[in-house]
Parts: structure tokens; C-alpha cells; sequence
């Protein structure tokens, strides 16, 4: 099976889907949402965070001093548009395996 135009091998582990996924339907997120909406700690965000920071993904602006100090995350044109290609591209194989095959009868059951 080939694997349709788009599908994004870096977006597609869960957690960073979810990620994309959310961000997507945003323009700004707080760190702090992002994990509470996802139910991650803290290291685990951080490191998909960064995993799709360095891909060009995201962009990272951290503001404040001290404890007031926030972290806010959004998709850049990029990330949005891979986000957009992989969506495209899980539809389509979805769509190409067209619907549920009826189910096969055992021959026993035939002969009732």
C-alpha cells in the first residue's frame, strides 16, 4: 500500500496529533492548557513541544519574569499546513477502504 501525499510520519504519533490538533483550532495556547487539555506532565509536553519546534511546527514565545513566567505555543504556517496535508492524507486512506465488506457466512449455517 502506498502511503498518500501528505501523511506526515513526524505528526502522526498520537500525542503529538493531539497537539497539532489543538493548536490547530486556535491561534495561541498556553503551555499550561495545552498539557491540561491532553492530560500530559509537564516533560512530556515539553518534548513533543520541542520535537515540532525544531521541525518548523511551532512557535515557542515565552513571556513574563519569575513565577509569572508563561509559555504560550501556536502552529506556524508550516505546522498548519502539514497538519492540514496529514488530515487530508489519513482521509484519504480511510475513504479508500471503502465500506465494510458483508460478513462471510460459515457453511453450517447456510444450511439452516
Amino acid at each position: 500500500m502506498s502511503v498518500p501525499a501528505g501523511f506526515d510520519e513526524l505528526i502522526h504519533p498520537a500525542t503529538r496529533l493531539s497537539v497539532v490538533a489543538l493548536l490547530a483550532a486556535t491561534e495561541w495556547a498556553e503551555f499550561a492548557f495545552v498539557r491540561d487539555s491532553l492530560s500530559l506532565s509537564d516533560s512530556a509536553l515539553s518534548k513533543q513541544l520541542h520535537t515540532l519546534e525544531e521541525a518548523g511546527y511551532l512557535e515557542l514565545r515565552k513571556e513574563g519574569g519569575g513565577r509569572k513566567r508563561r509559555t504560550n505555543v501556536r502552529l506556524t504556517d508550516r505546522g498548519r499546513g502539514a497538519f492540514e496535508g496529514h488530515v487530508a492524507a489519513l482521509r484519504a486512506i480511510v475513504e479508500g477502504a471503502g465500506p465494510p465488506a458483508p460478513a462471510l457466512r460459515h457453511p453450517s449455517e447456510a444450511a439452516r
